[in-house]
């Protein structure tokens, strides 16, 4: 973990896949937008981590080497970045998702459909859910998910990854109408095709 004073009334981001592509883009966005922000990383590969985390001046930054679909795990790791930080979140961003061709009938695909729903939809939640409370409390903030236009019409060989992104996209419809009136905004952001690494075995690009 790399880390360097920051001011309590910094900006505060939470994001997750947070070790190459969007995730990492969006570090770099709020590290040049919000010097002095508290910037917290979440991604399975640590070592990607510790490289983004050096890139980023300015800011003040939290690293957490985890899977997110370990819900105890990141619960923690949320927790430790809201003590570390001083307070809850002005930004979560549940980023982490995956991609892998699906198709049913196949032999082995069962546990990848299983896999991509964990990461893509339930660890989404898992994301969310332990920064609720004192964002409520503070009535304030904002929980952004990374869904895709994959969500709205599925594309064939990657049912998996559609589904997830059309759960992801109600679910978030869903919190948005639940935190109503609360002070805490809910986004969703479904982005077309991006090149980065995850779609770099993309036959549709």
């Amino acid at each position: 973990r790399r880390s360097a004073s920051a001011p309590s009334e910094a900006v505060k981001v939470f994001i997750t896949g947070a070790s190459s592509g969007l995730g990492e883009a969006l570090a770099r966005e709020y590290a040049r937008r919000a010097p002095g922000a508290t910037i917290g990383l979440v991604a399975r590969r640590g070592s990607e981590l510790a490289r983004v985390a050096a890139q980023l001046s300015g800011v003040r930054v939290l690293s957490f080497a985890l899977d997110v679909t370990d819900r105890q795990v990141l619960t923690e790791a949320a927790q430790e970045f809201m003590a570390q930080a001083g307070g809850p979140p002005d930004v979560v961003i549940a980023n982490a998702g995956i991609s892998a061709g699906t198709v049913t009938g196949e032999d082995g695909d069962a546990a990848v459909f299983a896999r991509i729903i964990g990461v893509n939809v339930i660890a989404m939640f898992d994301t969310f859910a332990p920064f609720v409370p004192a964002m409520r409390a503070a009535r304030a903030g904002a929980l952004v998910g990374i869904a895709s236009v994959a969500g709205i019409r599925g594309l064939p060989g990657a049912g998996a990854y559609s589904a997830s992104k059309a759960a992801a996209i109600n679910y978030l419809e869903s919190l948005r109408v639940e935190l109503h009136g609360s002070g805490v905004a809910v986004v969703t952001v479904a982005p077309g095709f991006v090149r980065t690494p995850m779609t770099a075995r993309n036959p549709y690009s």
